[in-house]
């Protein structure tokens, strides 16, 4: 079943938490293994699991279990970061070592240097122990502690490195090619008979992880890149026919482009990925700039870094990879910058552009509170869900529940913004740019 969790094998130990099976108690309660979170919360959809006799589709809630797999004197756990940094990181790092030693009383804790490649033959000596005293303050800096890198590694060397330091707990914090990596060393650890418990908490600036409400990170984005649209608001009202543009992330998916600019409510249009826009014709986005600068005269916009990619096919015929394997986008900033200063030169009219690209800054910031607190119940669920045995799991929020969720179907998928959604509907209404600009 697409949806059911992987286990080590039968949870026997009494957990150390002291919580209650009782309500109303006033004491916190284990959660039991029967609790289910529908998957599809549409009622209309409801019928067909009526008229079939069959149950909904449903996902393991998470939270403590009474009886665990693990236990807590015999583990040695290892947290591992990769990826591209992201706000909340060493939020996570810090609840994680919190959880580990003062809730289940796991002392041996260690810290893998540069993501994965700290598991391989040539770094897998850059490993490092964690303890509170060690991560206390973390979270008030950005990045990451344990530092970060990108790429695949050998999935055997990386599972030689945790049965040679006897680990039989590794938590990763990263995207899908992290969350791909994480599935090959749940393999490999199974085909060694190694009871190694293998969860991840699902990591994207994006927020494009199937599957999930939100990942970490992204409230904080969505804050610091308002921030930045602001300071472009003000640089384009400041000229005459001034134009502000920004570049937000977002390679497959528009997320934190769109929020932003419905936070700012002052973004005139916004281009994202999922939706195709053409820059020439009467429909074309130029023409819906030469009106706006008419009869405003100032312009925001902001633009995600996957946005126009067909517009800029002539121009990237060599398709680069990084080292995770992903496409090297044209930027379009850079290209949106050329092609209307071009524009407006042959119509002999004078614009004043201001190009703003505040990528890393975003990436780098400290999480905001709301980010913060989701961080750590992010952490504690996934040391929960590593004792009672799980593996090959993500934590995330599925109808605002946390829920386990195999890492095999969050990369089933891609979540993107939907162009028939009232997300979509909602910045277009707020910035009030055409529904489309295709001819």
């Amino acid at each position: 079943m697409k949806y059911a969790i992987e286990k080590l094998g039968d949870a026997t130990v009494l957990s150390p938490l002291g919580l209650s099976l009782l309500n109303g108690d006033g004491i916190a309660n284990f959660i039991e293994d029967s609790k289910r979170i529908v998957v599809d919360a549409n009622f209309s959809n409801w019928h067909q699991y009526h008229e079939s006799g069959k149950e909904p589709d449903t996902f393991e809630a998470a939270g403590p279990r009474e009886k665990i797999f693990f236990d807590p004197a015999t583990v040695r756990a290892a947290i591992v970061t990769c990826g591209g940094l992201c706000p909340g990181l060493n939020d996570v790092i810090r609840a994680l070592v919190m959880t580990l030693h003062y809730r289940y009383g796991v002392r041996d804790i260690l810290g893998v240097r540069y993501g994965y490649r700290g598991m391989t033959l040539h770094y897998g000596g850059t490993a490092i122990p964690l303890t509170p005293e060690l991560v206390v303050d973390i979270h008030t800096r950005g990045g990451t502690f344990l530092g970060s890198s990108r790429g695949p590694q050998s999935v055997v060397e990386m599972v030689d490195f945790l049965q040679r330091r006897s680990i039989n707990m590794l938590f990763t914090l990263g995207g899908d090619g992290t969350i791909r990596g994480a599935i090959e060393i749940a393999e490999e650890s199974r085909k060694r008979n190694l009871n190694i418990s293998v969860v991840g908490i699902p990591k994207t600036i994006d927020n494009d992880i199937a599957f999930i409400d939100r990942s970490f990170g992204f409230s904080s984005a969505v804050a610091k890149a308002k921030e930045i649209i602001d300071a472009a608001h003000a640089e384009a009202r400041g000229a005459p026919y001034g134009i502000g543009l920004v570049k937000l992330m977002g390679r497959r998916s528009g997320f934190i482009a769109a929020r932003a600019s419905l936070a700012s409510g002052d973004v005139n249009c916004v281009l994202v990925p999922e939706v195709k826009f053409e820059l020439d014709g009467n429909n074309g986005f130029f023409k819906w700039l030469e009106t706006r600068l008419e009869q405003r005269h100032h312009a925001l916009i902001v633009a995600a870094e996957g946005a126009g990619e067909d517009l800029m096919a002539n121009k990237n015929n060599t398709r680069e990879t990084d080292a995770s394997g992903n496409v090297r986008l044209v930027d379009i900033g850079i290209f949106l910058k050329d092609e209307i200063n071009e524009h407006f030169k042959k119509l002999s009219r004078d614009v004043t552009l201001k190009y703003f690209d505040p990528s890393y800054l975003i990436r780098s910031t400290t999480a905001n509170a709301e980010d913060s607190v989701f961080c750590s119940e992010l952490a504690q669920h996934a040391v929960h869900a590593a004792f009672s045995g799980r593996t090959a799991m993500l934590i995330g929020t599925w109808n605002n529940h946390f829920v386990h969720l195999p890492m095999s179907l969050t990369i089933s998928k891609r979540k993107t913004l939907d162009p028939d959604g009232l997300e979509w509907l909602s910045v277009v209404e707020n910035t009030g740019q055409p529904p489309r600009m295709t001819n």
